[in-house]
């Protein structure tokens, strides 16, 4: 079956840096947008990153623009989010998902949030 298997959550000061990974499996990887979606305690969904296909298309969040970096590595079936100058407001429980293959289904998706598979997600908390 399909499963995403995220990793690389843990506790780190204000100011500091994780990479998250995203290990996916049962399915062909390459073709499909691939998502980072984070919800805190109490708070509803926010949509963070997404990468296309060929990992050349990106795209972020305001809250994390110019600090997050979303890539992937096709021969790995591996989903990456480089995570600098981290703040209290990422602490979140970040969810990595399947996307579609179509661009324009790939963006109204960052608002629906209509994903077929997600991992079961992993903590971050940015705290001193």
């Amino acid at each position: 079956q399909v499963q995403l298997v995220e990793s690389g959550g843990a506790l780190v000061q204000p100011g500091g840096s994780l990479r998250l990974s995203c290990v996916a499996s049962g399915f062909t990887f390459s073709p499909y947008y691939m998502v980072w979606v984070r919800q805190a305690p109490g708070k509803g969904r926010e949509w963070v990153a997404d990468i296309n296909s060929g990992g050349g298309t990106t795209s972020y969040a305001d809250s994390v623009k110019g600090r997050f970096t979303i890539s992937r590595d096709n021969a790995k079936n591996t989903l990456y989010l480089q995570m600098n100058s981290l703040k209290p407001e990422d602490t979140a429980l970040y969810y990595c998902a399947r996307g579609p293959t179509g661009w324009g289904t790939a963006v109204s998706r960052r608002l629906s949030f209509n994903y077929d598979y997600w991992g079961q997600g992993t903590q971050v908390t940015v705290s001193s």
